[in-house]
């Protein structure tokens, strides 16, 4: 993505927020090419000029988790709408998970999905390999090949890798090239089948239920591979009371794991499902209010690294089949933001700069990326945001192909302005 090395953008009196450097002042920022180039108050006279005035300036926001389908399901997401979505949603950079068809598993695949990136040009894509060919579990999938392509990471994600044995040598293989695993916690024998959480809700309604211990066990088991390996480890998703307990613990020991929350997971408890309506259907579903509450502690005590959508669009025609045979997943780019201020900063659960933090340098450090920050000679990647505009959820608006969004008609706050990619404006209100 280069921009005119040459070309000025001034963004006039913002509250700029930027917790790397400790940074909650109304200033002015002065973009050069892609760079920003002073930050303070700027007298240069500029043709491009955007004024902030009652808005919050900050790094750009990083998703490290979604889905954008293509290869293989382009009439749900591809690359270019998914990109779309993302710079509406306030997006500079976003990781695509590999569960695609065919899977990204090899060179050739991560190499496509770049090529896809630069010809949309709008945010910045990062991919994750599968950590298992097919991510069938069975076969360690090309991660050396896939790292000299430029993946990030590495995941089965939306299938947990059921061998303690392969999963070792997952870990080790990463740890010699430095980069992270990222696992869908969920055992099979636990989960396999399940379409809700298993509890009370899951027995009134019949549906079969995927046990809170799915997930907790699995993330347990790999938390001992991690201490044998010393490797970066990243658990997408969690969704349990325990699975915040664990995670304390592996980071008391100083264990390099990390992990991430989804908003639908902070919003929703299991009575959501009463009426089997599919766009609650997600994996690892939504659980329960002492979940919820278990999450919410969790960031507001710096257990949990980063905030990710797990945004997962699919058509209509599947979503409207019957609870069990539905997909799971909720498309949520577009009003990520929003959502997270819902649940985190109304409530008081936290302030606004660390709600960046996770939003930005918290997922740059997950994966591993020199981002999420807004010091003068930092790449020029901001998202502009009216913290104050209401507006009204409408999937009819989003840029995203999908429309499976349980928030439609929700009156939210905080609405995106304009973000900037590499010091160009990709998207404006």
């Amino acid at each position: 993505m280069k921009n005119d090395p040459d070309n000025k953008l001034l963004i006039k009196s913002g509250r700029l927020i930027d917790p790397v450097n400790g940074i909650d002042k109304v200033a002015d920022v002065l973009v050069v090419g892609e760079t920003v180039a002073k930050i303070g108050l700027v007298n240069e006279e500029c043709e491009n000029v955007i004024d902030a005035a009652g808005k919050i300036v900050m790094p750009g926001m990083i998703d490290i988790h979604v889905h954008f389908r293509e290869p293989g399901n382009e009439e749900e997401e591809t690359i270019l709408s998914g990109s779309n979505a993302a710079v509406a949603g306030g997006f500079t950079s976003v990781v695509l998970m590999p569960n695609t068809n065919p899977t990204i598993d090899d060179q050739t695949s991560v190499e496509y999905a770049h090529r896809m990136a630069r010809q949309a040009r709008k945010t910045f894509i990062y991919v994750m390999g599968a950590i298992t060919k097919g991510r069938e579990g069975n076969q360690l999938a090309e991660m050396g090949l896939m790292a000299d392509a430029g993946a990030v990471g590495f995941t089965d994600d939306g299938a947990g890798v059921q061998s303690a044995s392969m999963m070792l040598i997952a870990l080790k293989y990463a740890g010699m090239l430095d980069t992270v695993v990222s696992q869908h916690c969920q055992d099979n024998s636990l989960g396999s089948g399940g379409v809700m959480n298993a509890g009370y809700n899951s027995s009134v309604l019949g549906l079969p239920g995927i046990d809170p211990l799915a997930e907790e066990m699995m993330l347990w088991r790999d938390v001992q591979l991690v201490k044998k390996t010393k490797t970066r480890y990243h658990a997408q998703h969690i969704s349990t009371a325990g699975s915040v307990k664990i995670i304390k613990e592996a980071k008391e020991m100083g264990l390099p794991v990390t992990c991430e929350v989804a908003p639908h997971h902070l919003l929703f408890t299991d009575d959501s499902i009463s009426d089997y309506d599919t766009n609650y259907k997600v994996n690892p579903p939504v659980r329960t209010a002492e979940d919820i509450d278990a999450l919410k502690q969790a960031v507001a005590d710096g257990i949990v690294d980063a905030l990710a959508t797990d945004h997962a669009p699919h058509l209509k025609s599947e979503k409207d089949l019957e609870f069990l045979s539905a997909p799971f997943g909720i498309a949520s780019l577009e009003c990520a933001l929003s959502l997270y201020i819902k649940a985190l900063i109304e409530p008081g659960v936290i302030g606004w700069s660390e709600l960046i933090r996770l939003m930005s340098a918290g997922p740059a450090g997950v994966i591993g990326v020199d981002k999420g920050r807004l010091n003068e000679g930092a790449m020029a990647d901001i998202t502009i945001v009216d913290p104050d505009a209401e507006y009204t959820i409408d999937v009819n608006s989003f840029k995203s192909k999908s429309t499976n969004c349980p928030y439609h008609g929700w009156k939210v706050k905080g609405k995106v302005q304009q973000t900037i990619v590499a010091g160009e404006i990709r998207y404006s209100v």
